[in-house]
């Protein structure tokens, strides 16, 4: 099956091809900022691929709450303009190809289970965090949407009072250092500034890791999945995970019940996650309708 694969961005839309069950990126091309310049850049990147290829469909990693069933990303995201309507029979309509859309971190994390850390499991979670936290779940081989699209959407717990993403973003935790030193560090910085005698980095690191760990051992004990999967600039510090099992040790070791130690491990396809879970997405859609 050849496929083109198309991974919308804030910033940059990329483009990529899977022949021959390899994937290549042909280009990117910058967001727009309305619906019908965006309509024309994709319709002009997948004709100018069709003239070369015999390609069989278009897979689309999508920020939102994609709807398979009606084909709305519903929710919200940096690009208002895509959400809310029936977007993927106008896709069909245009590229004159079939078209699956699904959300970008379930991208990423069919991407893991098909061909990263995940591989060979039938159930994983998958954590991504950034700016905030987000995420998927899996089970048996099928992503958990949810009643209500919010399958995932692990940023959304409460840890401690407060939301996961708050906690444990290290956009939020520079910002909490920032507030308290009057300095003006990113969250990469205050982390390896907790490995030195810098107090105020201890303490926050600290709270990030053990509202993370909180999290897992919650996610872990609510959906049993094999492995944990962390995406994310943070999930490149090879202290994290250490530093989770730590905290997830201490957690367990408080309490008399029997539990589960999660097994964790790192997103491995990082820039082409996206494009790679799109494929994945659409072959699945593809066997459905076999």
């Amino acid at each position: 099956m050849n496929l083109i694969a198309i991974d919308i961005g804030g910033t940059t839309i990329k483009i990529a091809t899977w022949i021959n069950k390899k994937l290549k990126m042909i280009f990117t091309v910058d967001t727009p900022d309305n619906l019908e310049t965006f309509y024309h850049k994709l319709s002009d990147a997948v004709n100018e691929i069709k003239t070369n290829n015999k390609i069989d469909g278009v897979a689309i990693s999508s920020p939102g709450a994609v709807n398979k069933k009606t084909g709305v990303i519903e929710g919200a995201s940096a690009l208002p303009y895509i959400h809310n309507f029936k977007i993927v029979p106008e896709l069909e309509k245009r590229f004159g190809l079939p078209v699956s859309i699904e959300n970008d971190a379930n991208c990423a994390a069919l991407a893991e289970l098909v061909a990263g850390s995940a591989k060979d499991c039938r159930s994983m979670a998958f954590l991504v965090i950034g700016t905030g936290v987000g995420g998927s779940v899996i089970i048996n081989n099928q992503i958990w949407h949810g009643a209500h699209l919010y399958g995932g959407e692990f940023g959304f717990m409460i840890i401690d009072g407060q939301q996961l993403s708050v906690l444990a973003s290290p956009v939020s935790m520079a910002k909490r250092y920032n507030e308290k030193t009057g300095k003006n560090f990113d969250g990469k910085t205050v982390f390896e500034l907790a490995d030195t005698d810098d107090l105020v980095a201890q303490e926050e690191r600290g709270k990030l890791i053990h509202a993370l760990a909180t999290a897992i051992y919650n996610i872990q004990h609510s959906f049993d999945p094999e492995k944990i999967i962390i995406g994310g600039g943070i999930s490149q510090n090879q202290e994290l995970i250490p530093l989770l099992n730590d905290e997830i040790s201490k957690i367990r070791n408080k309490l008399d019940i029997a539990t589960v130690k999660p097994i964790l491990d790192i997103c491995t396809l990082k820039n082409e996650a996206n494009l790679r879970g799109a494929v994945a997405d659409f072959e699945k859609r593809a066997l459905n309708f076999i």
